[in-house]
């Protein structure tokens, strides 16, 4: 074996000579992990994603096929890629990167020459639904940041469809903080189809050598008076909110630290007045939304920063201009005590404490203790940027933010996440100031000290910060505690929490075995995800599977690269520390044709059986992800010009929530009719769906209204008119519709169709209504009393309000965009 600095380097067929340090815990994770579905738990910065290098190494080397590596951010896939690229013997050109800046068509034919895919989930997630890639020949899938697999994270679904869709699955599951406790590390093992669990903390011997002390201290600040009277302010306006929805009996509190889980009860309670169509449901609901505004502005207030809480403000009166503004909007800008705040944040010219805290501790580090690096982590974005320029003035400091716009605040794209990144690891400047984006995973250099600019609730998200410090030398992390306010909760919060994940981990370890025997237990019913033939061979080179992998590699035309060289004859990852020749000890020191190394197979678009397609826009919800499981029916995604589905050559759908087909009758959006009456156009046979209970008691409009759209869809527009309970329901009827067209019928699915062009008159309507997002019941009342366009934007204030609809806030709000400078 090769020795790099005295210091034994691993060997394997597919691993660059001489890279990777022996390390016996991450050879002995590897092994494990080749050998079953495993998830993988290992302290930050001790290196998961070797351990998953190592597995797809021998995977490739020993089966062949394809490799896939998921994790949550771009940043984080581009930093897997790098690596893997460095690590891997693999050609470079074959280690691809799919982020939504990759084409779909693009994506499908790296695909298909790739050997290792490094990807964002839900990029798979679309490529998948669409039909473009097939997971059958990818031998092994890591979900990095596994924790993340609840819910309807788009994890889960690929995990299905791989365990399904595989001919020879193997998954490995990472994080160094896969749960808070044993009910949720079993809901990430189960969504994953994960069978064993293999855990290494820092007081194992082996990884002991590698960690360093972190040392917590948390600096508790104290506000002053003028923030205190702001907070206090707005508390007196919640508590009043409060007590109105006492009066409606949702509740027996008027606090305005009312807890989350009280909010949650309250709006259980009001929803239930709703389905009784009793007006004190909707009226509650309206308050409730005010109050978690109103908390909103306390939290800023209180743990962020006076001028974040102007910027939170500042939205809040835009948000109210708007046309088709809430109610709760409305009256949270138009409360006396509220604009009484709003005035004194406005007069507030002091610093906030945590801002005064913030750079003293940082000249602290960089200067008397002469540090390099220091990174800020906080919540909001808006603190981002003000703690962003004004510590700017003190120290070289950038900030490092998702990919998002926000109102006052441009999101970061990759390449430049990638380029500040790498200015701070080279010293380029002293201050990283991030958001939750640089939590997870990424390869943050080795930093003098963390700083949390707030606690932050989950033992998860604290785990994840504090990995950024404390790898190769004693760590330093500072927590900042604004006294008396919600910084407290979450501080209790976090280190119960903390305590209770070390324990579970503790606990986890000591009873892996027992956790796996239970996983295969709850799985037993092998059709949760594996198919009976590869559930118990999947984790294992079974020799028949082996022969028709390379088979069909040799019918490819590679008979050299098939099985990545597994007739090297060496066996399995125990080939990784095998005693070096010298007598060393073991281990001591330490998206269109099918590429080389694929199982060659029909392509997505020979799939037999029933078609839907559809539109891009559609997959926010499950419908979409719900179809592409069902047996012979596959999905292709478009970009649809008219439609949401196409299920035939003659029936396109239109699918709308009830709260979207009820937005139509009160103004906010008359796109609707638009969109049935394209469909109309080019469909025989146009279906609406309407999806959603409460078509007639959700909103306070009146039935007839209803039943006079409904009317105009049935009768102006020639279309059916379905109803469904949910997303659910929704997927069953486009099956059946999709089955009855295709199969019974025999009809083909044709995309055609475009949207029809708007008329003058249209397109007048369409330029008045976006000014201040009138409206297209307001913009036709506006050119009907002006008479055209030009005369709509030279009228003054009072001349706008004597139109039915707009307003004294509307007609400002008109003149302020048209008669404003513009500043780019």
């Amino acid at each position: 074996m090769a020795a790099t600095d005295e210091v034994d380097s691993i060997e394997h067929p597919l691993l660059t000579p001489g890279l990777l340090q022996q390390r016996r815990y991450q050879l002995s994770l590897a092994d494990a992990a080749t050998d079953g579905h495993t998830l993988v738990c290992l302290p930050t910065g001790l290196g998961k994603t070797t351990v998953s290098l190592l597995v797809t190494a021998e995977r490739l080397h020993e089966v062949g096929g394809k490799s896939l590596l998921l994790a949550p951010t771009k940043p984080l896939v581009q930093q897997h890629a790098e690596f893997y690229r460095e690590a891997l013997t693999i050609p470079d050109e074959e280690i691809v990167v799919f982020t939504g800046e990759v084409s779909p068509d693009d994506r499908t034919a790296l695909w298909d020459y790739s050997t290792v895919v490094i990807a964002t989930p839900q990029v798979v997630e679309n490529d998948l639904v669409g039909n473009r890639i097939s997971l059958s020949d990818v031998t092994h899938i890591t979900f990095d940041e596994c924790h993340r697999a609840t819910g309807d994270y788009a994890y889960n679904y690929i995990a299905e469809r791989y365990h399904q869709d595989a001919q020879q699955p193997l998954v490995t599951g990472m994080s160094a903080s896969p749960g808070d406790d044993e009910e949720s590390i079993l809901e990430v093992c189960q969504n994953l189809g994960l069978r064993d669990v293999e855990v290494m903390t820092e007081e194992d011997a082996d990884v002991a050598e590698y960690t360093h002390e972190t040392t917590v201290n948390w600096e508790r600040v104290e506000l002053p008076e003028p923030v205190v009277e702001i907070r206090d302010a707005i508390n007196e306006v919640i508590a009043d909110r409060m007590e109105k929805l006492k009066q409606l009996n949702v509740t027996n509190t008027t606090q305005p630290d009312v807890s989350e889980r009280e909010i949650q009860q309250i709006q259980g309670k009001l929803r239930r007045l709703m389905d009784n169509d009793q007006s004190e449901g909707y009226q509650g609901m309206s308050m409730l939304a005010e109050i978690r505004k109103l908390r909103t502005a306390v939290t800023y207030a209180e743990t962020q920063s006076v001028e974040s809480l102007r910027r939170y403000f500042e939205r809040q009166k835009n948000a109210a201009r708007a046309s088709g503004s809430s109610k709760a909007s409305q009256r949270l800008v138009s409360e006396p005590k509220v604009r009484e705040a709003m005035r004194k944040a406005e007069n507030f010219d002091d610093l906030h404490p945590k801002f005064r805290r913030t750079r003293i501790l940082l000249a602290e580090t960089l200067g008397i203790e002469d540090g390099e690096r220091v990174i800020v982590f906080t919540e909001s974005r808006d603190t981002a940027e003000t703690l962003t320029d004004f510590l700017g003035e003190h120290f070289e400091t950038q900030r490092f933010v998702g990919q998002s716009d926000t109102e006052g605040s441009e999101g970061m794209t990759q390449t430049e996440q990638q380029d500040t990144l790498d200015a701070f690891r080279n010293g380029e400047f002293e201050v990283l100031i991030s958001t939750s984006v640089a939590e997870e995973g990424l390869d943050v250099p080795e930093v003098d000290m963390v700083l949390f600019y707030e606690p932050v609730p989950t033992a998860i998200r604290s785990i994840q910060r504090k990995g950024r410090t404390g790898r190769q030398t004693e760590g330093k992390v500072t927590v900042l505690l604004a006294e008396n306010t919600r910084d407290e909760a979450y501080f209790w919060k976090s280190r119960q929490d903390e305590k209770r994940m070390e324990q579970e981990l503790r606990n986890l370890k000591s009873m892996a075995g027992e956790l796996t025997a239970e996983l295969i237990g709850e799985q037993a019913s092998v059709a949760d995800f594996d198919r009976e033939t590869g559930a118990e061979t999947s984790a294992q080179t079974d020799d028949s599977k082996t022969e028709d992998v390379e088979r069909a590699a040799s019918e490819e035309g590679d008979t050299e690269q098939g099985t990545r060289g597994s007739a090297d004859g060496q066996a399995g990852l125990e080939a990784f520390a095998e005693p070096a020749r010298d007598g060393t000890e073991d281990g001591e020191s330490d998206d269109e044709t099918d590429g080389d190394g694929v199982v060659a197979e029909a392509s997505p678009d020979e799939t037999e059986g029933v078609e839907v397609v559809v539109d891009q826009r559609e997959l926010d919800s499950t419908i979409a992800r719900d179809l592409s499981k069902r047996e012979e029916l596959t999905t292709r995604l478009e970009t649809l010009a008219v439609g949401d589905y196409v299920l035939s050559d003659r029936v396109a759908v239109e699918r709308k929530t009830v709260a979207d087909f009820l937005d139509t009758l009160t103004g906010s959006d008359r796109s609707m009719f638009e969109q049935v009456g394209d469909a109309s156009r080019h469909y025989a046979r146009p279906v609406v769906v309407l999806e959603g209970e409460g078509l007639f008691g959700s909103r306070n409009v009146h039935p007839n209204a209803i039943r006079g759209a409904l009317s105009a869809l049935a009768v102006d527009f020639g279309a059916s008119v379905l109803q469904t309970a949910d997303e659910q329901e929704t997927a069953d009827l486009l099956e059946v519709i999709a089955r009855r067209e295709q199969e019974a019928d025999d009809r083909e699915v044709s995309v055609h169709g475009e949207k029809s062009a708007k008329t003058l008159h249209e397109q007048q309507e369409y330029v008045v209504s976006s000014v201040a997002e009138v409206g297209p019941v307001t913009a036709r009342s506006l050119l009907t009393h002006f008479g055209s366009v030009e005369a709509v934007m030279t009228a003054n204030v009072e001349d706008l309000m004597e139109v039915s609809g707009v307003g004294e806030v509307t007609a400002e709000r008109m003149r302020e965009i048209i008669g404003s400078g513009y500043e780019s």
